[in-house]
């Protein structure tokens, strides 16, 4: 009678502990995607449906790009409303974006999809002049504002920026870039979460922005898990939105959990 007591003693406490352990181990469901210069968060949406019927929280942060500090500011304010452990991804220019508002407390993990990921006192712009790419040898494709904002010039942004998606998208979005103000290519930043958060990259193998080594000089230096998405454009996340979100998905499954 007492081993039959001693063994349900026994029992029930393993039960307990087994209960216990998923509680304690929240999974990752919130995403929060941040795009890159010249664009807005509406080239997420084809990613940020795959994840949502995947069952992820998804969050787009519209940042302003008028300066580098008020496009961190923006995704701190997303960051702030969400109610768990997150994932952050960047795209592009967002890239810096998330290294430096990565160190917010619900992050647990970053994901750079063909991004920028400077260190301390390093901006992006140094950065790219040592490893450039074909938008920076290509004469008269940034064009600039007498008040000192960046665009890229219009019938230049489909052949750069977007050559694998169908044409009509691609001028669209040369038609409604969001201008951004030239210092935010070379603020340095003040943090850098890569350093003590895991991280994934996404390489395009044929980006014509952001010189494809660098990209993966990046993502070495970080210890990212790296993909290669062979010829993919810069605007990867929207011409490969199945696999981007497949990248994302798998980051915020394996990330250790809180």
């Amino acid at each position: 009678m007492n081993f039959f007591k001693s063994f349900l003693t026994i029992a029930a406490a393993a039960s307990l502990f087994l209960t216990a352990v998923p509680a304690s181990a929240q999974a990752v469901k919130n995403v929060v995607l941040v795009h890159g210069a010249w664009v807005d968060a509406s080239g997420w949406k084809p990613v940020a449906e795959y994840l949502i019927k995947d069952g992820f929280n998804v969050t787009m942060v519209q940042e302003p790009e008028t300066s580098f500090q008020d496009d961190v500011a923006a995704a701190k304010r997303v960051l702030d409303l969400q109610d768990g452990p997150t994932l952050l991804v960047g795209h592009s220019y967002g890239g810096s974006i998330i290294t430096e508002a990565g160190v917010h407390p619900k992050v647990v993990g970053l994901v750079y999809v063909a991004a920028h990921a400077p260190d301390v006192g390093e901006d992006e712009g140094a950065l790219g002049r040592k490893t450039p790419s074909v938008l920076a040898k290509t004469e008269g494709a940034i064009m600039k504002t007498p008040d000192g904002y960046t665009y890229l010039n219009p019938s230049m942004f489909p052949k750069l920026f977007a050559p694998d998606l169908p044409r009509e998208r691609a001028e669209f979005a040369a038609r409604s870039q969001v201008l951004a103000a030239a210092s935010v290519f070379s603020t340095p930043l003040t943090a850098a979460a890569w350093k003590t958060k895991p991280s994934w990259g996404i390489v395009a193998g044929n980006d014509q922005i952001i010189n494809p080594d660098l990209e993966r000089w990046y993502y070495s230096r970080a210890k990212s898990q790296t993909t290669e998405i062979k010829g993919a454009s810069h605007s990867v996340y929207e011409s490969h939105p199945k696999e981007v979100a497949q990248i994302i998905a798998e980051a915020a499954r394996k990330v250790p959990r809180q």
